[in-house]
């Protein structure tokens, strides 16, 4: 292409980009909840005889007071000397909590603080992300002067949205009393997510926005809330069909956070910045969904300050992304993570030009996904019939050990995303729906025989995905008294083989009922002078 022609696409695209930007700007974004914080300006200051000298320092808006972890008491702002106690820290703006002493003794000291200004030579909170409140400085002036100043006006109220919206009900994290998907809480860059049982807690004072606990959930049940994936999608969406409708070409959407530092201005006119949160904000079901708006490329570009837990989830993301784009014949450079200055650069090869889809982003995430990826496939020149992707991934399917399972059906109660199911109408099945899978593992945590286990792939055709599979099936077994089906066979002699040697079923009769369905059970036992403890036909005449 010739110099002039060059200069005239790069115009049309630059004027493309423009009103598409412009376009997507006037799609508003769905409020949500505030977290409010509230400051009375009581502020610690933790450090060595060198706090004495800066917490006077904070006198004219704030109220000091000196946390001393070594040197002499001197007069001024008030001092708690630490002398030799452990010191722990939790909490967040206007609700900060100093413990001074071993945790739990009922001796330990508890100050309750607004703010605190470390000046230990290494921090005493070392999250990625600390909580609103904290501020953790050196004793150099140009450090700490600005330090100062900003504390000097975190006094009253504060809000922040609540950027995270929780559905136990699919959460993937606990069932059975057994745990198994610790993605989020492993994610977190603020320590904002803990175990709760059987589900999680999100604490929404820590919660700064990271958005990898969304990104990375299997099932959806943590998901972004400000923006909501919907929001987003619907903005891309519009500006990716502007930009095209105005004539322009190759689009490229470069994911940036608001925190990084500004993009180069002299990128390339068909590069379309998208400023969100946190760049974890989005994940696979923004990915490929932008990529079936048109998009020849999805380009998240970090400048260095993404927190290594952050980044090394994103990359396992990125991993799985890559396989599916891979199997479906697509160039596995479409999806990136890029450092600002690369964007200068060439980045690879990007998706064909294909038909746009029509679909809007209103479903859950598995929804967006599977959406995305069977508009992909449906345009894809020699895409293979699954994708075998990493350990980990939140698609697969499940295998199960004929011999070795008894259709206790532990297995169904434990799947959060219905994946494994019962027969209908008291059928003692076990079925699976491979679309529902998200490879928790927590079938295999809960099976009592180690019957099941499971392998991660994705079906690309939706009807073999959707469809539901018999994984094991037995005739049930009738009750011996009454012909009532209650059990299985299998069930059944596992039962007497395991409880033959066991004192309570000694007799035949004894073990003979375990063939009996619950009713009839009770009536045997009540039948059962030796099962009652004595003389049956005696107590019956009291």
């Amino acid at each position: 292409m010739s110099e002039s022609n060059t200069t005239a696409v790069s115009m049309v695209n630059r004027r493309a980009r423009d009103l598409a930007l412009q376009a997507m700007r006037e799609i508003g974004v769905e409020a949500t909840s505030l977290v409010n914080y509230q400051s009375r300006g009581r502020v610690a200051v933790i450090g060595d005889q060198t706090a004495l000298e800066i917490a006077p320092r904070l006198n004219d808006k704030l109220s000091p007071i000196v946390v001393l972890t070594r040197g002499v008491e001197e007069p001024g702002a008030p001092v708690v000397p630490v002398g030799g106690r452990d010191l722990r820290i939790e909490g967040y703006l206007g609700a900060f909590k100093i413990h001074l002493g071993e945790a739990g003794r009922a001796n330990a000291e508890i100050l309750a603080v607004d703010l605190i200004l470390d000046l230990s030579h290494t921090p005493l909170m070392d999250r990625v992300m600390n909580p609103p409140g904290y501020y953790h400085s050196s004793i150099e002036e140009d450090q700490l002067s600005p330090v100062l100043d900003e504390m000097a006006q975190m006094t009253g109220n504060f809000e922040k949205p609540r950027y995270f919206d929780y559905d136990p009900a699919i959460c993937a994290h606990g069932r059975s009393g057994k745990h198994a998907c610790t993605r989020c809480i492993d994610a977190c860059p603020a320590d904002a997510i803990t175990s709760l049982a059987e589900t999680v807690e999100v604490n929404s004072y820590l919660c700064q926005g990271g958005g990898a606990c969304a990104s990375v959930c299997p099932s959806g049940a943590m998901r972004y809330l400000y923006p909501s994936v919907r929001d987003t999608l619907q903005r891309l969406r519009k500006l990716l069909h502007t930009y095209l409708e105005q004539g322009g070409c190759s689009p490229v959407v470069v994911f940036h956070a608001a925190s990084d530092q500004p993009l180069p201005n002299d990128m390339p006119a068909h590069y379309l910045p998208v400023v969100v949160e946190e760049l974890a904000s989005t994940g696979m079901d923004v990915w490929l969904t932008v990529l079936a708006y048109g998009a020849r490329q999805v380009l998240l570009a970090d400048d260095g300050g993404m927190p290594s837990a952050v980044k090394s989830a994103m990359q396992e993301q990125f991993a799985i992304a890559e396989e599916i784009l891979r199997a479906m014949g697509y160039p596995q450079t479409s999806i990136r993570l890029i450092a600002h200055a690369e964007l200068l650069r060439d980045s690879g090869e990007g998706m064909p030009e294909i038909p746009l889809a029509g679909f809007s982003g209103i479903g859950s995430k598995r929804q967006s996904i599977f959406l995305a990826i069977d508009h992909l496939y449906d345009q894809a020149e020699r895409p293979k019939p699954m994708a075998s992707l990493p350990a980990g991934a939140p698609f697969g399917t499940v295998y199960v050990e004929e011999k070795a399972c008894t259709l206790c059906l532990s297995c169904v109660g434990a799947c959060p995303g219905k994946a494994l199911q019962s027969g209908s109408e008291g059928m003692p099945q076990l079925r699976f729906i491979e679309a529902n899978c998200l490879q928790c593992g927590l079938c295999t945590r809960t099976c009592p025989e180690d019957a099941i286990w499971i392998t991660p792939r994705l079906l690309f055709e939706a009807e073999s995905r959707n469809q539901t599979r018999t994984l094991r099936e037995e005739e049930p077994f009738l009750c011996t008294a009454c012909g009532k089906p209650f059990a299985t066979r299998s069930v059944i002699e596992k039962m007497r083989s395991r409880l033959k040697d066991h004192y309570m079923f000694q007799s035949e009769r004894a073990l003979k009922r375990l063939t009996l369905c619950d009713s009839c059970r009770v009536v045997d036992i009540v039948q059962d002078a030796e099962a009652m403890g004595g003389d049956l036909d005696g107590r019956l005449q009291q």
